[in-house]
């Protein structure tokens, strides 16, 4: 990073108003990859020229020492940085038209307010990104540092922030709305206070430890970023606006390593809420594209958020000078029990064959303003990958008058509600099952009619729908069991059919916004659950590049407008995934976990059970 940022601005003369905003691997040619040639070592660059208003974007090599392309990308607005982020609370506090607005609420002590820098973004032709760059923080309070400041949100004041200028251009007051009287602390030396909500009387004093140990330490190797965990392969990257990236996913099938998934990453998330009122009406946030999950990492802790014998990865990212700035130990790995792998007793003998199950767990959290997201990813030892999801955190908040009841939330304290809102995940998966020639092909359960071939109305039978050309996404159709096959079509299984993963969807929800809603335009990849792609090694993010102040319109819909062939190619397969959350008062004031994601299920891949040899336990099982 330090050297693609002194390259940059050496060879373009760049000054202290230049900004870097991301700087990452430029990742070479996959088929140079793939076919293992040696390749240049090359750093992508976004940059803001604040002096200008203009985003660039540049590619620098490494090994020439030289910048190799610069290109001005017109008409957008890069992501929030980490020092806007940073300094937008501090110049909200000083600006006396929100001190004003704030001293009609009964507050007085500034420094006592949290300021929550809102992306913007769209409500109309003045918020374009060729107009200007701005946030529309949101505003609450605490009543003594340290509180949980979510209790107290300041309803009904939406502040205009240029992030240009690093000033508020505006503040609109909607109206005074009391102040929720009630705590909200999850502390444990403030939870058990009678003015908190809710309030216990002491934490619990009958939980027993829980030690998880290998002696004989764990049962993966990791070579730099190369990790070999049972038969699996792959290796681990980290990004600034992705944050963990799964690459070369494969399997080693008796001697042969085999692989499934090219590149595995987070492709987008879209965070829009359903509440009118004015405060919230204007939520639809891009956390990836509009913020950088990366850069938003924990530093892991072992025995809170991970546990076990653990190998973290530090996560690298860089500061607006281009600087490398590391998060320590923001990815975890750990192997887990997972329980019965697979089992039968013979009734007839009485003998019993029983495996267990484990899984390889490779994960990282994100704290993207009040809410936290896990992102883990579970290799298991019977050839399935899987992707999970955990929302934790504290809900946004909104503020009612005594009596009130919300109509777009639920009352989760007196006068305090959890608005309505959903959150939609895209995973891009660049498959490459046995290689990189591949079909995706939707399958449905249907029953037969009723006739000579069905005499007794019970059979059934799958139906097949090959994804022929990008116009062919999907929904998913639980009701009909719907999943989807990834196959390689040139390569026939020991039992003759193609060899297969299949992408077993989890829980999902559609969309709540109006079809021609702004939200709709901007998040146009909510449309399916399931779209693919012809490979393209530059179309990564489902909202497009710079989602920040955009119109809408790019990223997905815009790719398969141009339809083109995706049967027996190097295709890219993104599933859409959503989060419906009607607030619970037990989401408050600190939300338990919410798990949510998919499966990619061996099909066919194997000739039979990849995990018959697993070893028996190694101490007898017996009954009691």
């Amino acid at each position: 990073m330090s050297a693609a940022s002194a390259i940059l601005k050496a060879e373009k003369g760049l000054g202290a108003t230049a900004r870097f905003v991301f700087v990452t691997l430029h990742e070479p040619p996959k088929a140079a990859v793939q076919a293992g040639e040696s390749v240049p070592r090359e750093a992508f660059v976004m940059l803001y020229e604040r002096s200008e208003r203009k985003t660039y974007e540049a590619v620098v090599s490494l090994t020439d020492e030289k910048v190799v392309a610069w290109n001005h990308i017109e008409g957008v607005q890069p992501p929030i940085t980490f020092e806007e982020f940073m300094a937008c609370e501090a110049a909200v506090q000083a600006d006396p038209g929100w001190q004003d607005a704030v001293r009609k609420r009964g507050v007085e002590d500034f420094s006592l307010a949290m300021i929550d820098p809102w992306a913007a973004g769209y409500t109309g032709e003045e918020d374009a990104a060729t107009s200007r760059r701005i946030l529309r923080p949101l505003t609450w309070v605490r009543s003594e540092p340290g509180e949980h400041g979510y209790a107290r949100p300041i309803e009904g004041l939406v502040v205009e922030f240029d992030l240009d200028k690093m000033a508020v251009v505006a503040v609109h007051d909607y109206g005074v709305v009391p102040i929720p009287p009630k705590a909200g602390n999850y502390d444990a030396e403030r939870v058990a206070s009678p003015d908190n909500a809710p309030s216990f009387a002491a934490p619990r004093s009958d939980l027993k430890t829980i030690e998880i140990t290998q002696p004989e330490g764990p049962s993966f190797t990791v070579e730099g970023h190369k990790v070999m965990w049972q038969k699996w392969q792959l290796r681990i990257g980290f990004t600034p606006r992705e944050g963990l990236v799964l690459h070369d996913i494969g399997y080693v099938d008796r001697g042969t390593l085999r692989p499934i998934v090219y590149r595995a990453s987070l492709a987008e998330m879209f965070v829009p809420y359903g509440d009118p009122a004015p405060t919230h009406r204007f939520k639809n946030v891009f956390d990836m594209g509009e913020y950088g999950v990366g850069w938003l990492a924990n530093p892991l802790a072992l025995g809170c958020d991970c546990l076990g014998e653990i190998r973290y990865f530090d996560g690298v990212v860089n500061d607006q000078d281009g600087e490398p700035m590391t998060i320590p130990n923001a990815v975890c790995m750990h192997e887990e029990d997972y329980g019965i792998g697979w089992k039968h007793t013979d009734f007839r003998t009485e003998e019993v064959e029983v495996r267990r199950s484990r899984r390889l767990v490779i994960s990282t959290i994100a704290t993207v303003g009040n809410y936290e997201y896990g992102y883990f990813w579970y290799l298991y030892t019977d050839g399935t990958i899987e992707y999970e999801v955990k929302l934790t955190g504290v809900i946004s908040t909104g503020a009612l008058a005594p009596g009130e009841t919300p109509e777009h939330g639920t009352l989760v304290a007196p006068q305090l509600y959890g608005p309505h809102h959903q959150h939609f995940f895209c995973v891009r998966l660049d498959m490459a099952v046995d290689g990189n020639a591949n079909s995706v092909v939707q399958v449905d359960s249907e029953p037969m009619p009723a006739g000579p071939e069905n005499p007794m109305g019970t059979a059934w039978q799958t139906k097949r729908t090959v994804y022929e050309r990008e116009s062919m996404a999907g929904q998913i159709d639980p009701l009909r069991g719907r999943y989807w096959k990834i196959e390689n079509p040139g390569k026939p299984s020991g039992l003759g059919a193609p060899v297969a993963y299949k992408l077993e969807p989890g829980a999902n929800v559609a969309p709540m916004f109006a079809p021609e809603s702004r939200f709709a335009q901007r998040a146009g990849f909510t449309q399916n659950h399931v779209w693919v792609t012809a490979y393209h090694p530059e179309q990564r993010f489902a909202a497009g590049d710079y989602p920040y102040q955009h119109s809408g319109g790019d990223g997905l819909p815009r790719w398969t407008s141009e339809d083109r062939p995706t049967e027996n190619t190097d295709v890219v397969l993104w599933y859409t995934f959503g989060a419906h959350h009607v607030v619970r008062p037990e989401d408050w004031p600190v939300m338990p976990v919410t798990h949510i994601g998919f499966k990619l299920k061996p099909s066919g891949f194997f000739d039979g059970n990849p995990a018959l040899d697993m070893p028996a336990p190694s101490h007898a099982c017996h009954h009691e």
